[in-house]
């Protein structure tokens, strides 16, 4: 099976990516070091996966929490409701959280792990593009506030991350299409080989090809995890993969969370910043309608919703938590495999592109 490693020192964990990881016994019980362990998931994922997982953890003493599906789920509610199931189940410090589905339910189990008792061990088990290739690697977590998303978390690292490719072929049509988006930034922000590929391979991976989408996903977390490597925390390059994600946020908060997806959201983003980009001079028109072209494959949005003004953009993004000084700093593509962070955007700039 491939595995990869995200080398953090004595955080380093395995990512472990293949067909068939949840029928592996063994591969659980290698991460947990204890008796307890509490698996979150939601109403969508739990039919489908919650028995095949509990069945290989049978001498384990084992708990759940089920919660609702959707962006809107990812709160400070859900987060007290873990809190407490936790605490009224008596777990300690020695307990394991599981958390089995897409990046709301691997962000605020994350999240959880983080912060009760100070830190207990989590592994994580996305079922979904976009946890596979991002969400689930790199130890952010967070739960979402009204006027921001992502800004109340931790950076908090997993014990592993099993990625199973067959969960995938339960992903409803958009959520695959929506988490291709996040694929596809990295390409446009560091890797133009992998950009070429995809434009190669589009019919594959929408067929769902099992082999194709294996080799995409590990390419994706080799990505990641080389980036999180050298800047774990995002006080430098680790900010590049944002982009897409100043302007898509916005979308979200904006639009109520789930009415977008999020990757739908960073899709646009990316296609914003792209624009920005030759606003500036810095990209080619060519490259842009390459990057509108491989992201209109997976008929996600390139268009922000006509409802937004620019004003309602520059009032989400001057919450955003890449801003240093007060100053709105952006992720621009200067080149499909090259991006870079600038700070020097005005709001003239952007009223060209909003």
């Amino acid at each position: 099976m491939p595995t990869l490693n995200l080398d953090l020192g004595l955080r380093s964990y395995p990512i472990y990516i293949d067909s068939g990881l949840f029928d592996n016994e063994t591969l659980f019980s290698k991460h947990i070091r204890a008796k307890r362990v509490c698996i979150v998931t939601n109403t969508v994922v739990a039919p489908l996966y919650l028995d095949t997982i509990k069945a290989k953890l049978v001498n384990y003493e084992l708990d759940e929490i089920i919660l609702p599906d959707g962006e809107a789920e990812k709160s400070l509610a859900n987060f007290e409701l873990i809190m407490s199931h936790l605490l009224a189940n008596e777990h300690g410090r020695d307990s394991t959280l599981i958390a089995l589905g897409g990046g709301v339910i691997g962000d605020i189990t994350g999240f959880a792990a983080a912060c009760y008792q100070r830190g207990i061990d989590f592994i994580q088990v996305p079922t979904t593009v976009l946890s596979q290739v991002d969400s689930s690697v790199g130890g952010k977590t967070a739960v979402n506030h009204p006027l921001g998303k992502n800004m109340i978390g931790a950076f908090y690292q997993p014990k592993a991350v099993i990625i199973d490719i067959n969960s995938l072929t339960t992903l409803p049509i958009r959520e695959f299409n929506a988490g291709m988006a996040e694929v596809i930034k990295y390409g446009i922000l560091g890797d133009y080989e992998f950009f070429v590929w995809l434009e190669n391979n589009i019919t594959a991976i929408k067929a769902g090809d099992q082999n194709t989408l294996a080799k995409m996903i590990e390419i994706c977390c080799q990505c990641k995890a080389n980036i999180v490597a050298n800047d774990e925390t995002e006080a430098g390059v680790r900010a590049l993969l944002n982009l897409g994600h100043t302007f898509g946020h916005a979308i979200e908060a904006e639009q109520g969370y789930g009415n977008w997806l999020h990757g739908e959201a960073v899709a646009t983003g990316m296609v914003l910043a792209s624009k920005l980009a030759v606003t500036m001079n810095l990209l080619e028109v060519s490259e842009l309608c390459r990057i509108e072209s491989l992201i209109n494959a997976f008929d996600l949005p390139l268009q922000a919703p006509d409802t937004m003004s620019c004003d309602d953009f520059v009032r989400h993004m001057r919450r955003d938590k890449k801003n240093i000084g007060g100053k709105l700093r952006f992720i621009v593509p200067t080149a499909i495999g090259k991006s870079e962070i600038r700070d020097d955007i005005t709001q003239e700039i952007l009223q060209q592109i909003l």
